[in-house]
């Protein structure tokens, strides 16, 4: 009889379990029409693809991008700013349905989220206080090197060799700071993104210039919940419609003067 119950209860705790289990892996797309909006978490001080401008309203090409699919799909859109280094688990913890925010697809980040198809192209650039004789990789070696806490730039930094000949490699919450240690001199050089690295240095009045060489290319993509793919394929067929009515090249030529969207 003890065996019986035993076995009932065995049973009825794995049913459960399929039924969760069911429920997690479908409720996505329900889970957002339901409440009528996506989040979106973001560092929102990475300009230009999304932060926050002189009239505290949040702008940028990532935010046009999303309130533009938003409006395809039917729903709204919301944007949550999250620490950057703790991407993956708002995600896992579904306060966010997507990292959308110049996120750089990388080998290491594929196997945490599940990626979009990526929509731009992008480098790793070195950036230096003006008049600097850095212009190569090798000429980082015993600098003090300053990144964003889990970007790809510190990515891209640990997997080159120049990271055992660095001085210091010194991680930041935003590049903001990180720009700002530079023109102080606190450290010798920052490696980040080339598109925010070119705006800021094209908003500011402060003397930067950028090394000749960077640790190579690599693509934009939207970050979703890991094996979410039912949903990412819903954003790829609204950006390859936007790519085909011309809408995403007009939010191109809005933040950067040209269509830099991929085709």
């Amino acid at each position: 009889m003890k065996k019986l119950a035993l076995l009932m209860m065995s049973m009825m705790a794995v049913f459960a379990l399929s039924a969760c289990t069911s429920d997690t892996e479908t409720s996505s797309w329900d889970t957002i029409q339901e409440r009528g909006y996506f989040i979106v978490g973001l560092d929102n001080t990475f300009a230009p693809m999304g932060f926050v401008d002189d009239f505290g309203d949040l702008v940028g090409f990532d935010v046009d991008l999303a309130k533009e699919v938003a409006n395809r799909l039917g729903v709204d859109v919301q944007f949550l700013p999250i620490e950057w280094d703790s991407k993956v688990l708002e995600l896992n913890a579904k306060t966010i349905d997507m990292i959308w925010n110049g996120l750089t697809i990388t080998d290491a980040r594929q196997l945490e989220m599940t990626f979009s198809e990526p929509y731009l192209a992008n480098k790793q650039i070195v950036i230096t206080a003006g008049g600097s004789s850095i212009d190569t990789i090798a000429d980082l070696a015993g600098l003090k090197v300053g990144v964003q806490i889990s970007s790809a730039a510190e990515e891209a930094v640990n997997a080159n060799a120049i990271v055992d000949s660095l001085g210091e490699l010194v991680q930041y919450d935003s590049y903001d700071q990180a720009l700002l240690d530079l023109k102080n001199g606190v450290i010798d050089a920052v490696v980040m993104d080339e598109i925010m690295g070119r705006y800021m240095i094209s908003q500011t009045s402060d003397s930067f210039q950028i090394a000749s060489e960077d640790f190579g290319d690599e693509e934009y993509g939207i970050g979703f919940r890991l094996g979410d793919t039912d949903l990412a394929e819903m954003f790829n067929s609204a950006l390859q419609a936007m790519r085909d009515d011309g809408t995403a090249a007009e939010i191109s030529i809005t933040w950067f003067g040209e269509d830099i969207f991929l085709d």
